[in-house]
């Protein structure tokens, strides 16, 4: 045996016969020896999946501080050192600090997606060497290894079955399917997608039922298992569109700042005279001036906000520029079982021979009704409560309330039909506690029913049984009208169990017939005479009910939804429909293999629903979408999803149901599970990216305006009308104060009704360039005209000026927590504490920086009369007033282009 023919024989063995899987192996039911198992161990290693390298916490530490913003303000700590004013640089050293450590806490977790997927593996398992049975640990089968399989048990290695005994395991978590999967040893086509290999097992799956034997076709990384976690170490996790973008940013300041304090050096050396110490000093003060030193630290605080905000929706975030990403999504790719469906089947059509009956409710709760043509039932019909016995009586599983929630304890199909008997009226306490079984037929996937001997009211004795519908319709010669029988009209039934088939349901029928009462034992003989009929029950994992709405609102906010799945096409397409889905087209895994990317790019943003997806196709089907200048979520709760959450633009993981592998892949985790958190989550995203442009839009036309003053002094040859010192205060404490409060700015009323940004579209707008403009001519006229009228008393001037600015900045607040509207628009008082807060705030401290008498010698203001305050603040309402006139024009204008627009 080689490496190669040992992987030939595992991707071929779904298509083989046990025995042809056997002897591709070279391997026995006997088991392998004692020499061929050491041989293989040497060939292919241990079955266990490799711990990832982690990198050290000092490396992550450090990549924290690769960031072009926090570079920014390294360079003004340095300048504010240079100055001599070592507090001014140790606070902006704690800003890039604490920055740094609340990205290292947020991210710490990031790279344990492949260690999660270690606690899917047993510990021990039952294998078949030399002819005897032992138990040795996981790490040690090898391919070729016979292992005993029973109920309860995760598959330790994917396996080809050499038998099955009723054997059911839950695929999930690997595949998707709602269902836990029949297992049987017959060959299947090749190229049978994997949830359609019924004839292997898989490492890390569940054992619901049943037991068998099995041999081993691939440990550790070659299993299905281990290529999903290959495949999610081997993706890369995408910038994010808000990282990007200040990345982007800052370098533009950066150049742009340095640019202007050379330009402005030489220009003082060489057309005023000045000299060189005098104009280095200068050009620091402009450098201090333009540079937003507070604005990294707005855009944490935005962002930590905006993590606290979702917290509260349910939607916890594990890195923290992912709060913003979800605001900025065009589409969002959504896993169908447990995200758009709660992963709990639900008896949804009842059809009997005289009528047709909806139930109503969701999942494993017993709440929910029974409706005749939408009406509730006065009482229950007498074949209706036949059919429910029959539910209640030939039925394993139990639902118990645990913790406020319905729990089931068994098989997902009986616990629909007991939920269903309940909604019947039909459970202990209401009369059917007398109910003794006697006798069983277990249900097979050979025989595809099952059926039950009992006594009831009256010890009479009742034989119940369920089953495939053909199956039981082949037992059956007649059926149930109200209290009579009368002979089975098989047409009648064949529509109907092709009717519920094509609304995606999975159809269980129910029969019945009397028992000889002194017969204690039942045998499938019996069933073939005298079986009546009692009706179809159609079950299904019914869509949450507000997973419909939350698509909805996403349409409305531009928001491309499409449901990946590893369902089958069929049920794909039914809930798909019930949730607004366009249905007509559905791409099946196998469909997606016959494209090439470029095809595929074309198919991906015409499709809404792909079933039969395996974690390959949904990670090509994210690239796609990426190409195509799209940014994605994507939705998951299984190990499957795994890769694609990891590629994501963003990765939104379930927290209730979801594995270990997918939460760890994701940078949020919804803790309901619910895709209508998803909307809320959207919301707030937008509004911490709304709120950064504001605070943005806030910080840079004040810094503007500081620079441009000093460089005006520059040119003109003037006194300096505000110090580097003062510079600092009106950045630092006055400007971060007020831009802070724009972090607690709720959304605005049309939030959800806006399209998604272009994805290359940066943060220097058409309307931040003429915001800038604005107020950097108005807003530095009006500061160097202060310091001009009253410049022969140069700290009071200064006073005045800063003083000025600092009103502006006042004003201007509450002009930028509206960005097109105006300040004093309906809603505008929605959320308004924050500002006033910080407004009073910063009013108390600019008073104490112009009183205090150590306020005054550290940056050398004077005290101001009541005059000169409202010569300031009067100067400071006119910049603003002329901004909320230019609010007006623009909104005029735009209502005009649109009547404009031909209807």
């Amino acid at each position: 045996m080689t490496p190669e023919t040992l992987t030939q024989a595992a991707d071929a063995a779904h298509a083989q016969t046990p025995e042809q899987s056997l002897a591709a192996l070279s391997a026995s039911r006997t088991g392998l020896t004692a020499e061929q198992v050491t041989a293989r161990r040497n060939m292919v290693g241990e079955n266990r999946l490799p711990q990832p390298q982690v990198r050290a916490w000092y490396l992550r530490l450090l990549a924290q501080f690769n960031n072009a913003l926090l570079y920014v303000l390294l360079v003004s700590a340095v300048i504010t050192l240079s100055l001599g004013y070592h507090t001014d640089a140790g606070v902006i050293v704690a800003v890039v600090v604490i920055n740094a450590l609340v990205g290292f806490i947020q991210e710490g977790r990031a790279e344990a997606a492949l260690r999660s997927i270690l606690s899917m593996v047993v510990s021990q398992v039952l294998v078949r060497r030399d002819g005897h049975t032992r138990q040795v640990p996981v790490e040690a089968l090898v391919p070729g290894d016979i292992v005993l399989i029973n109920a309860g048990d995760r598959l330790p290695a994917d396996v080809r079955l050499l038998e099955a005994r009723e054997l059911r395991c839950d695929e999930a978590a690997l595949t998707g399917e709602s269902l836990p999967v029949d297992k049987h040893i017959a060959a299947v086509p090749i190229d049978a997608p994997l949830a359609e290999r019924t004839g292997c097992a898989f490492m890390g799956t569940q054992v619901t039922a049943g037991g068998g034997l099995g041999v081993v076709i691939a440990t550790g990384l070659d299993t299905q298992l281990g290529r999903i976690g290959e495949m999610v170490k081997s993706v890369d996790v995408p910038v994010t569109p808000l990282n990007r973008q200040l990345e982007r940013f800052a370098r533009g300041l950066s150049l742009a700042i340095v640019m202007v304090t050379v330009l402005a050096m030489f220009w003082g050396v060489y057309v005023t005279g000045l000299s060189w110490p005098d104009m280095f000093r200068a050009a620091v003060g402009i450098a201090v001036a333009a540079i937003p030193e507070g604005l990294p630290a707005v855009v944490t605080i935005s962002l930590a906000i905006g993590v606290q905000r979702m917290a509260r929706t349910r939607a916890l975030v594990r890195k923290l520029p992912a709060v913003e990403v979800l605001g900025s999504v065009t589409v969002i790719c959504s896993d169908k079982t447990g995200t758009l469906t709660r992963n709990e089947m639900t008896a949804r059509e009842l059809v009997l021979a005289d009528a047709q009956y909806t139930c109503s409710g969701e999942g494993y709760s017993p709440a929910g009704d029974v409706l005749h043509n939408g009406a509730l039932l006065d009482t229950v019909p007498e074949d209706l409560h036949a059919l429910g016995r029959a539910a209640l009586f030939c039925n394993d599983a139990s639902v118990a309330q645990e913790g406020g929630q319905s729990v089931l304890h068994g098989d997902p199909t009986e616990g629909a039909l007991y939920v269903l008997a309940h909604k019947l009226g039909v459970y202990a306490g209401r009369g059917e506690e007398d109910w003794h079984r006697l006798d069983i037929i277990p249900f097979s996937t050979e025989k595809r029913f099952m059926a039950v001997l009992g006594h009831g009211r009256e010890h009479q004795a009742m034989v119940y049984a369920k089953g495939a519908p053909e199956r039981i319709l082949a037992f059956c010669d007649h059926q149930l009208r109200g209290t009579e029988t009368e002979p089975l009209d098989t047409q009648y039934w064949h529509s109907a169990l092709a009717q519920l088939a094509d609304d995606g349901m999975r159809v269980m029928a129910l029969a019945m017939k009397a028992h000889d009462p002194d017969d204690a034992t039942l045998s499938e003989d019996e069933l073939d005479s005298d079986m009546i009929f009692l009706g179809l029950v159609g079950i299904t994992d019914p869509p949450r009910h507000e997973a419909r709405e939350a698509i909805r609102q996403c349409r409305d906010a531009g928001i491309a939804v499409k449901m990946i799945t590893g369902d089958n096409p069929r049920t794909a397409a039914a809930i798909g429909a019930q949730l607004g889905l366009d249905s007509n087209a559905v791409m099946t895994g196998n469909d997606l293999a016959q494209l090439d990317d470029g095809a595929l790019q074309e198919v991906v943003s015409r499709t809404a629903i792909f079933a039969r997806t395996s974690p390959a196709d949904k990670l090509r089907l994210v690239s796609a979408l990426q190409q195509a200048d799209q940014l994605v979520a994507m939705t998951g709760d299984g190990v499957n999803d795994a890769p694609a959450l990891r590629r994501a633009n963003i990765g939104v993981a379930m927290g209730m149901k979801g594995t270990d592998a997918a939460r760890e892949a994701a940078a949020m985790v919804l803790t309901d599970d619910n895709f209508a958190t998803i909307t809320d989550a959207v919301r707030e995203g937008r509004t911490v990216y709304d709120n950064i442009v504001k605070a943005i839009l806030f910080v840079l036309p004040t810094s503007l305006v500081e620079a441009a003053v000093l460089l005006m002094a520059i040119l003109l040859a003037v006194a300096m009308p505000v110090t580097p010192v003062q510079v600092l205060w009106v950045n630092m404490i006055t400007a971060v104060t007020l831009a802070i409060a724009l972090a607690f700015e709720p959304g605005e009323p049309d939030i959800m009704q806006r399209q998604p940004r272009r994805p290359g579209r940066g943060l220097i707008t058409g309307l931040l360039l003429r915001r800038l403009l604005l107020i950097g001519l108005v807003g530095t006229a009006a500061v160097f005209w202060m310091f001009v009228m009253h410049q022969q008393d140069v700290d009071r001037a200064r006073t005045l000026a800063v003083t000025t600015l600092v009103l502006i900045e006042v004003f201007y607040l509450f002009s930028c927590r509206r960005l097109y509207v105006a300040a004093w628009a309906n809603a505008a008082g929605q959320g308004i504490w924050p500002a006033l807060v910080a407004t009073v705030l910063v009013l108390l401290l600019q008073f104490c920086f112009t009183v205090l008498p150590v306020m005054q010698h550290l940056f050398g203001t004077v005290a101001l009369s009541a005059a000169q305050w409202g010569l300031c603040a009067a100067t400071a309402l006119v910049v603003v007033l002329v901004v909320e006139l230019d609010k007006q024009w623009l909104s005029f204008w735009r209502r005009r282009r649109m009547r404009q627009v031909p209807q």
